[in-house]
């Protein structure tokens, strides 16, 4: 969120009257009595009415920064807030400003924090904002929090403080239990979606499915993939038949596909389902084994999203045959299956979107993948195995497939063990519309595996001819060449990862110097040092965070910036600190980012805030 300039002038105020003073009617009443109103307050009501159809965020933060008059009427018709960063302003500033939210998406931790390296309870806890916006907008009827600390009494205090809450999303989240949601089903009666992605839930052992109302529910939308543990599957079933809005369920590797049979009978309408362990329960009755689950999926004839597939019984796979013509939407990203299993169902998928899988399906299912849905606008492969000394199953032939059969891609998230130049290169000319390129080869500084040359020429074709790319992932081995590529023409990309990659700090300057919209910057294991953050200087201001761990930064180098940057806070990790001789000391990791609020109150104990 970026505040205004409170310094610029406000505008002409004879500009602003221009074609209004006939607007404001006075309707009959004399003109001698009629006082019209001050041309601030027109030009704001005239604002407020217009801001209301701008929904982009970009859009609406270059609108508040035109002017005072335009900043207040912003603020006022602002219903939907969205913090990347929950430490880079304060609750009280965000409540202050901004009077009618209706939704907000706050994000915690970074997003190295997926990868392990961010270390425990490193902080981003929730109460502090849940705390104020209780407050401050008691109608709030959405929260979305991502990479965030929350508590089963965070979770109690949205029960019993917004009663309108129609929307709880927490993606990554950790810190609550079985206790906190039975409490949210029980307290909040108009709660539509409960979605609970990648969370580490604890198990309380309360039964919180059956505390939603007995009376029927508002609920459209509950997963809970993420749990580990059984939940009351009576309950469930009791709580979908009383339920007739339900649209979307995800449910965890403990249910069995004869549950899910019985959901689905109970629940045909759905249009997002996450199967469960999609493979039969330890106690098989007899009568189940004439189950027709052909037949269950045969009848959600709206189902466009499909996902789950943990503990995947291949043999049941034709079952969802009859929905793949209508699904957009796919995620085998927990199914080990191999290319002849995938193939029997992708050659039903003409109308996919989007494609999530294992590389168990090899460089042979991408290409039944790229044969069959050519309207495929989202691909991530995931390693089965992400050691970096392991073979893997799919390589070049597998994205140059891709690259040829899916011409409308947008994004990709690829995971392999080796790559060639040609391959990227391909893909940069074959779909140039792409916005996310993430290529991850795992392993360090391997070169294209065919010429055994760096892969700059890859990277550098993917931002030349990728004219739309906005997020950036880069590995393998990599010289400064590829980086002065990113520079010279990476003029979108927002988001930069890079690891394993690099040979002297001019890497970093020609991506900070030539990369103008550039708003996060992740770095490991790179050859990095201290004359990067000199030479960032002047950017640091306009990005929302740099990362950089496993590099050559020294914590006199950091501390510089501290000073020098007062509106920076700059977090050094010290639990793995190695003293270098006197006076130096390489840091294991610095995390910097933006604030308004000036260094936290938080961090725990192996976090020094410079």
């Amino acid at each position: 969120m970026r505040e205004n300039n409170n310094n610029r002038p406000e505008p002409d105020n004879d500009s602003n009257t221009i074609g209004f003073g006939s607007v404001s009617g006075h309707g009959g009443v004399s003109s001698s009595l009629y006082t019209p109103p001050c041309p601030d307050q027109v030009l704001e009501n005239v604002l407020e009415n217009v801001l209301h159809f701008l929904t982009c965020r970009r859009d609406r933060n270059a609108a508040s920064l035109v002017c005072k008059s335009w900043y207040r009427a912003e603020a006022l018709t602002r219903s939907d807030l969205f913090l990347g960063n929950c430490y880079a302003v304060g609750p009280a500033r965000v409540t202050e400003r901004f009077k009618r939210v209706r939704s907000v998406l706050i994000k915690g931790k970074p997003r190295f924090a997926d990868f392990g390296l961010m270390p425990m309870n490193w902080g981003a806890h929730s109460t502090r904002w849940l705390s104020a916006f209780s407050q401050a907008y008691p109608w709030l009827e959405k929260i979305h929090l991502k990479r965030m600390t929350v508590t089963d009494f965070d979770l109690e205090l949205i029960s019993k403080s917004l009663s309108s809450l129609k929307e709880l999303i927490l993606v990554c989240c950790e810190a609550f239990g079985t206790s906190g949601l039975a409490v949210l089903a029980s307290k909040c009666r108009q709660l539509r979606v409960l979605d609970l992605f990648e969370d580490e839930v604890n198990d309380d052992e309360v039964d919180w499915i059956s505390f939603f109302p007995e009376s029927g529910t508002c609920l459209e939308s509950l997963s809970f993939e993420c749990i580990d543990f059984p939940i009351n599957f009576n309950a469930l079933e009791k709580l979908l038949a009383r339920s007739p809005n339900f649209k979307k369920l995800r449910v965890n590797r403990c249910v069995s596909i004869d549950q899910l049979y019985r959901l689905m009978v109970r629940a045909p309408q759905l249009t997002h389902l996450g199967t469960g362990a999609f493979s039969p329960s330890e106690i098989w009755q007899p009568s189940e084994q004439d189950l027709d689950y052909r037949a269950a999926f045969a009848a959600c004839k709206s189902l466009v999203c499909l996902s789950g597939f943990r503990e995947i019984a291949p043999v049941f796979l034709p079952a969802i045959h009859p929905v793949c013509a209508n699904l957009t939407s796919l995620n085998f990203s927990y199914a080990n299956i191999n290319a002849e299993e995938l193939r029997s169902v992708i050659c039903h998928c003409h109308n996919l979107q989007i494609f999530w899988v294992l590389d168990t399906v090899g460089d042979e299912g991408l290409q039944a993948v790229a044969s069959n849905c050519n309207d495929l606008r989202e691909l991530r492969v995931f390693p089965i195995d992400a050691r970096e000394d392991s073979e893997g199953f799919v390589s070049e032939v597998g994205l140059l497939a891709i690259s040829e059969g899916c011409r409308k891609l947008h994004s990709i998230l690829y995971f392999c063990q080796r790559m060639t130049n040609a391959a990227v290169i391909a893909m940069s000319k074959n779909c140039p519309d792409l916005v996310v390129f993430r290529l991850c080869i795992m392993g360090r500084h391997r070169p294209d595996h065919i010429t055994n040359e760096p892969m700059d020429e890859g990277f550098g074709a993917i931002v030349m001819n990728c004219k739309k790319l906005t997020r950036l992932a880069v590995s393998g081995l990599l010289t400064d060449k590829a980086f002065e590529y990113i520079g010279q023409y990476g003029k979108l990309v927002r988001t930069l990862s890079v690891a394993f990659a690099g040979d002297t700090d001019m890497a970093l300057k020609y991506v900070l110097e030539g990369c103008p919209k550039l708003l996060k910057l992740e770095v490991r294991d790179s050859p990095f040092g201290d004359s990067v953050l000199r030479a960032g200087l002047p950017h640091l201001y306009n990005m929302r965070f740099l990362w950089m761990s496993a590099c050559r930064l020294t914590l006199p180098a950091c501390r510089q910036i501290a000073r020098e940057m007062p509106h920076l806070v700059v977090e050094v990790f010290t639990n793995r600190m190695e003293a270098v001789d006197d006076k130096e000391e390489f840091v294991d990791t610095c995390y910097m980012y933006r604030s308004l609020e000036g260094p936290r109150t938080d961090a725990p104990e192996y976090v020094r805030i410079l």
